[in-house]
């Protein structure tokens, strides 16, 4: 396995351009496939020898090293240092990644971008409201006690990600529109948010994972506080360009990803101790407090063998986003390839998580 690859956002710009960029062969392999896999048929079994597959999935990738999954693989892969939604999209531009990892709202993203790609892999949390994601910061000496209070206030707002969608939804779940608050552009990487809400640029903005534990903890005193949503935001993906499914080999590189990912899952909630230390603490820089609030406010994985519900919460997501945004509707049962339905599922009852 090679070392993980800094994400340079100049050399994918660069790569859309034509240039020979980031050392990565295009789409990660020399050979170009003698025919491609049509969209209905069956995935091949194996991938044949010489299949490399770029995969940007940041945090799963050490679960996948520290369970032994990864060398296990039949063919080679590569790890991008990169997250999250805007990053995975540009790097898929310049066929210069093959999967990612990501919420609902890139793959929809994704098509209204015209990149079209298709889900391959999902998983969500069990008792989602209870182990919800997010929460909705609230900036020192605000009055925000409850969601309706949220109108009239600033609030921070991500197009194209997950925190911007939950912020349109929460409108919504309390009968307001875009013009009843003010929403405020500002990226979520790291702790933007946080950091947003402490100074006032903003007054409300959802912030998840740690960042919920180090907001209370730091600004508490000052007043600040955070609130439920009470909505799903529990839904995690890997998807990839159609035109990387339309390589049998590849293809078949994927669904054997997709096995090895699901058997990591398991590994990680049965050995939380271990993924505390090594993880969070040794490779993260956490706390083992902040990795053991992680993992306990993360509960247990649901991998599903049937997609169907979660189409379905999709769709809805999707109709609201166009209504809102003024984008194109999307029938969801498109952004998703079925073929893959029930292979991490089945990983799974097959056993041989370690």
């Amino acid at each position: 396995m090679k070392p993980s690859r800094h994400f340079d956002r100049r050399a994918f710009l660069s790569a859309t351009l034509g240039a020979v960029a980031l050392g990565l062969t295009a789409c990660a392999g020399d050979e170009t496939p003698d025919a491609a896999l049509a969209a209905g048929a069956p995935l091949p079994e194996s991938a044949p020898k010489g299949t490399k597959l770029v995969v940007g999935d940041k945090e799963h990738q050490k679960a996948l090293e520290f369970s032994g999954e990864v060398d296990k693989f039949t063919f080679q892969v590569e790890f991008a240092n990169l997250s999250g939604g805007p990053q995975t999209l540009e790097a898929f531009r310049a066929d210069a990644l093959d999967i990612g990892s990501v919420a609902d709202i890139p793959p929809i993203h994704s098509h209204w971008t015209g990149i079209p790609t298709k889900i391959v892999a999902s998983k969500f949390r069990q008792d989602p409201l209870n182990h919800a994601i997010y929460r909705l910061g609230i900036a020192p000496g605000v009055a925000v006690a409850t969601l309706a209070d949220i109108r009239g206030k600033k609030i921070a707002y991500s197009p194209g990600q997950a925190q911007g969608a939950l912020v349109l939804r929460v409108l919504h779940k309390v009968g307001l529109t875009k013009q009843d608050v003010k929403l405020v552009e500002l990226p979520s990487t790291g702790d933007a948010y946080s950091t947003a809400l402490a100074s006032r640029q903003v007054e409300v903005a959802p912030i998840g994972g740690v960042q919920i534990r180090r907001y209370e903890t730091k600004y508490g005193r000052d007043g600040a506080t955070t609130i439920a949503h009470g909505l799903r935001d529990d839904p995690g993906h890997l998807y990839a360009p159609v035109t990387v499914l339309a390589d049998p080999a590849k293809a078949a590189a994927i669904r054997e990803y997709v096995q090895a990912w699901a058997r990591a899952w398991r590994w990680r909630e049965a050995n939380p101790d271990e993924w505390i230390e090594r993880y969070y603490v040794k490779d993260q820089g956490l706390s083992a407090d902040d990795g053991r609030w992680l993992v306990e406010n993360a509960g247990v994985a649901d991998i599903p063998a049937s997609w169907t519900e979660a189409i379905a919460r999709h769709q809805e997501t999707i109709d609201l986003l166009a209504k809102e945004t003024g984008n194109k509707p999307l029938r969801a049962e498109d952004l998703y390839d079925r073929r893959y339905e029930s292979v991490a599922a089945d990983a799974l009852a097959a056993g041989g998580a370690r």
